[in-house]
């Protein structure tokens, strides 16, 4: 795998590894994870069961997996980039949008080079049965990462490495060729808890363990329906997805920037005013995300994001910007979004009493 590791660095792959298909002892974690409903409305996760935990079962002659990590981060990002990802917190006004949703939809570079990596390695032995993914199917994509040498799961149940921390994408390669597997490595998190304490709404209920029901990352991107009236005021700013419990991770320090263009931040979705993006019109939205990972949400999802952003702005300082801008959308055809308004406006009524 020496030159194969070659290869995927050519490609822009910071590491790759091999484990086995045995993930039997996965399953009662994955068993109980799902019983708890902790996985929400994503009914994909429940349907598909044990399959997950079972590579062979989901792609038949499978006999081993080659995972892939590649780092995220902006080449441009600056040293302290979680101290200034933190301070976007202090300014209410502004929308966040999670770091690796700035970039390029990251489905789309990691299959393509994902297969580009199974075609060198086919000429190199020959035609071989496989199949690549990246978070496209029922896949235990961090179990097979931390099998197979990528580093461990953190408290926070996402993989982390000694060099690189967290900020990361995962892919997979199901192959029919039976390979040797790499090391796995030992945990590093020790009595650390910051990512546990840092969750706005408490979704890491114990170390390793997610409910994603409270998750703002799952509220923003894969909730459809409207956001728990409890946990609307703890989204603060954050319109899609939420990385604090990465960006307080000492591990962190070490993450590294990616050498692909592909990630680098789009205009318009790094310190914005949600007042502005509160006004995109559909097809708007549709052209400004095209290629992006925000254009699966949809445009109605969208604007409830916001507006729960703008709400919890309002409810911090009164601002006639943000009040007209909620207003302008008060009548939308969507009832979700309606709601969501005028929930807002509630919220500047609440300021404006306190004051």
């Amino acid at each position: 795998m020496a030159q194969a590791a070659g290869w995927a660095r050519e490609l822009g792959f910071s590491q790759i590894g091999v484990t086995g298909v045995d993930l039997a002892s996965a399953e009662p974690g994955l068993s109980a994870w799902l019983s708890n409903g902790f996985h929400g409305e994503m009914d994909y996760m429940q349907a598909h069961g044990m399959k997950r935990a079972r590579p062979a079962e989901l792609v038949p002659g499978t006999v081993s997996v080659i995972t892939a990590r590649m780092d995220y981060l902006p080449a441009a990002t600056p040293p302290q980039w979680q101290a200034v990802e933190f301070s976007r917190l202090g300014r209410p006004q502004e929308a966040i949008v999670s770091l690796y949703a700035r970039g390029r939809d990251y489905h789309k570079v990691l299959r393509s080079r994902l297969q580009q990596l199974s075609e060198r390695i086919a000429k190199a032995v020959g035609p071989f049965g496989h199949r690549v993914f990246t978070d496209s199917a029922p896949v235990l994509e961090a179990e097979l990462a931390a099998r197979s040498g990528q580093g461990w799961r953190g408290k926070h149940t996402l993989v982390l490495n000694r060099e690189a921390g967290s900020m990361f994408f995962l892919g997979e390669i199901y192959v029919d060729l039976a390979l040797p597997p790499s090391e796995p490595v030992g945990e590093h998190c020790g009595s650390c808890s910051a990512c546990i304490s840092v969750c706005p709404t408490q979704a890491i209920v114990a170390p390793g363990k997610l409910d994603a029901r409270r998750c703002i990352s799952y509220l923003t991107i894969e909730h459809g329906g409207p956001i728990p009236l409890e946990l609307r005021p703890l989204i603060g700013n954050r319109i899609y997805g939420c990385d604090d419990c990465q960006l307080v991770c000492p591990w962190n320090k070490f993450a590294r920037r990616s050498a692909l263009p592909d990630f680098d931040e789009r205009a318009g979705l790094s310190g914005s005013g949600l007042a502005a993006l509160f006004g995109w019109s559909e097809p708007e939205f549709l052209a400004r995300t095209e290629g992006s990972p925000i254009r699966r949400i949809g445009h109605e999802r969208w604007l409830r994001n916001i507006a729960v952003a703008i709400g919890n702005a309002l409810a911090a300082c009164d601002d006639p910007v943000l009040r007209q801008a909620l207003l302008a959308r008060s009548e939308h055809p969507s009832a979700l979004v309606r709601e969501h308004v005028a929930w807002a406006l509630g919220q500047s009524g609440a300021a404006a009493a306190a004051q």
